[in-house]
């Protein structure tokens, strides 16, 4: 099953991309600037900083092009060379570099560049769901290689979001329901969304694009021998059995298994994962257990991959990045705030 593709390629974007290096085996465009969100208008969408992912086999050639191109765009870690800059983006955080507030062709953009193994692994086994976890939402992809190992990656990464949150969800329950569930599933334990994301940026992200969700997730649901999909009526009816649950928890991605089986083991019993998954398909809290996994996953790699963003960006660049989103944040209260006083 190959990756739909949910729009052609723009002017713009393609405009933007002739701005960079060629060798990229995957490219896609996100986010707000992208894709309307709910309460966003298009004017505003087209204020909204745009944001990439370029994933690339070879970093550090990447990243001395991209120097010798657009050495304005990156921090004082240029003086470093690319092959520090590839080593601080392989080795800390997400694996991601990112380059952010960066001008081009009239729009401000923010870039992050991946090796194209560490993009498969995440996909593959949620080692951080950084990546993984911005592909379980709509993208514009850009950018496709014909490398049938990044292709399975990409659709096995939809199969464990659905399936992760099947095991959180009730027995019946809608496809809005499903769709909330796959959105949030990388903001569960996100430190941003206490302090600089706007509280309601779910259901904003689900709101407006439901179609383009139906698109990334139908086929796989038709599929899956898990659930009874009646697409004409919106609704689910997911497979809650024991046994139903053994088996979705054994389809999950190797790293939640491994968080799943320390949050469960006593230290010291030492049991294998199956016998252990085995114990929690019984669990009436089931689904709250694979929730802390996906927490505990999310947490560490959005703190660690911050913090390399303030050397990334640089301090101003980071000042200037984290108070937009703190603006969006309380814009989105204030919203809010007078919905429910109207209400």
């Amino acid at each position: 099953m190959a990756l739909p593709v949910l729009h052609n390629t723009g002017v713009l974007y393609r405009r933007i991309l002739a701005q960079f290096p060629q060798d990229i085996s995957l490219a896609f465009a996100y986010g707000s600037g992208v894709f309307q969100q709910h309460g966003t208008s298009q004017g505003q969408m087209q204020k909204n900083m745009l944001d990439f992912v370029f994933a690339v086999d070879d970093p550090v050639t990447w990243h001395t092009m991209n120097l010798l191109q657009n050495r304005k765009h990156y921090s004082i870690l240029k003086f470093l060379g690319p092959t520090m800059i590839s080593s601080i983006q392989n080795d800390h955080g997400a694996s991601m570099y990112y380059n952010t507030l960066v001008p081009v062709d009239g729009r401000l953009i923010k870039y992050g560049v991946i090796s194209t193994d560490s993009l498969i692994d995440d996909l593959m086994h949620w080692k951080t769901m950084y990546v993984a976890g911005r592909l379980h939402k709509p993208v514009k992809m850009l950018v496709q290689s014909e490398n049938g190992k990044l292709r399975a990656a990409l659709v096995a990464n939809l199969k464990s979001a659905v399936t992760a949150s099947f095991l959180m969800l009730p027995e019946s329950c809608t496809e809005k329901d499903l769709f909330l569930q796959i959105a949030g599933l990388s903001y569960a334990g996100d430190f941003r969304m206490v302090i600089g994301e706007d509280k309601s940026k779910v259901a904003n992200i689900v709101k407006d694009n439901l179609q383009h969700f139906r698109i990334l997730y139908s086929n796989i649901l038709r599929d899956c021998p898990q659930v009874v999909y009646k697409p004409q009526q919106g609704k689910l009816e997911v497979d809650k059995s024991p046994e139903g649950q053994f088996i979705q928890l054994m389809g999950l991605p190797r790293t939640l298994q491994q968080k799943i089986t320390k949050l469960v083991d006593p230290p010291g019993k030492n049991r294998d994962v199956e016998e252990i998954l085995l114990q929690v398909a019984q669990d009436p809290d089931c689904g709250a257990v694979v929730q802390q996994g996906i927490s505990s996953i999310v947490k560490s790699s959005s703190i660690t991959q911050s913090i390399k963003g303030i050397a990334t960006a640089g301090l101003w660049k980071t000042v200037s990045y984290s108070s937009k989103k703190l603006l969006k944040m309380w814009k989105g209260w204030r919203r809010k705030s007078s919905v429910s006083q109207m209400s």
